[in-house]
């Protein structure tokens, strides 16, 4: 009588490399396709270098931001309220109007947001700033 030798017994598949790969690899997959959803900041529409936009000096509306947070229009301290009052007023009497922002180096960058988070508020259009 022939004695075969025993079976070995197969491994559980759980604990094989295998499976830890392709998981591994699926979970990489799956990072790389996703879409992440990036905080963009302040969304700017940039005027075209083939079509340049032509303003008339009289629809703008400067206002300057100093570095402690004041705002003046012409020359004028004025709180944020008022400012955006004036803006709405001027906006009904001038649709085209320009706010143009100039900023302090030195402000905080709280006091900007505070003042574009209001030009957005209002809907202005045209909006730009700088530096001093």
């Amino acid at each position: 009588m022939i004695k075969r030798p025993p079976r070995r017994n197969v491994e559980d598949s759980s604990s094989s490399g295998a499976l830890n790969d392709l998981s591994f690899l699926l979970i990489i997959f799956f990072i790389v396709i996703a879409g992440f959803n990036v905080n963009k900041g302040f969304l700017l529409n940039l005027p075209s270098k083939e079509k340049p936009i032509v303003v008339n000096t009289n629809d703008i509306l400067k206002c300057d931001l100093d570095q402690n947070g004041a705002l003046f229009l012409d020359g004028q301290e004025i709180k944020l309220e008022a400012l955006s009052k004036k803006i709405s007023d001027k906006l009904k009497a001038q649709p085209n109007m320009t706010f143009l922002l100039t900023i302090n180096p030195e402000t905080h960058y709280q006091n900007v947001i505070d003042v574009v988070a209001a030009i957005r508020k209002l809907k202005v259009e045209n909006f730009s700033f700088r530096m001093k």
